[in-house]
């Protein structure tokens, strides 16, 4: 059970790694002057590439946690509300994964009416998830 613990971690912080990039990428596209095409098209390879690498770090991650929970019972107990709020939390990153594909769309169809302010702001959501599920796990505060 611990190398999968292990394994889960390295994914997950991984997964994250990307989730708090991806929209450092977005603030960059955001402030690209619309003649500059060179640089546009690098930064929307960069996020591709990216989103792309983050989605295979995210699925053994979640099937990882799903081990966990599911097989080893971690987080099953009665007692165990912290799991409900970090599940929540899981179906948040999973959801703010996709959210960024959705941007990136946008960003490649020449449709963002975004600023590189709203974008510095959305690189926060990450960090709090982040906080959110490593205090949940440790602390088990219900």
């Amino acid at each position: 059970m611990l190398w999968i613990k292990a394994f889960h971690i390295v994914f997950v912080a991984s997964w994250f790694a990307g989730l708090f990039y991806m929209p450092r990428i977005f603030v960059n596209l955001a402030m690209v002057p619309a003649d500059s095409h060179a640089e546009r098209e690098r930064l929307l390879l960069m996020g591709r590439k990216l989103y792309s690498f983050m989605t295979l770090l995210m699925v053994p991650a979640l099937v990882l946690g799903l081990v966990l929970w599911l097989y080893y019972g971690i987080g099953r107990g009665a007692d165990a509300y912290w799991m409900h709020a970090k599940l929540a939390c899981v179906i948040a990153a999973v959801g703010y994964h996709h959210w960024c594909r959705s941007i990136l769309r946008q960003f490649e169809q020449m449709a963002n009416r975004r600023s590189h302010r709203w974008f510095r702001v959305f690189n926060e959501i990450t960090v709090l998830m982040f906080m959110a599920m490593v205090i949940l796990v440790v602390v088990k505060p219900f």
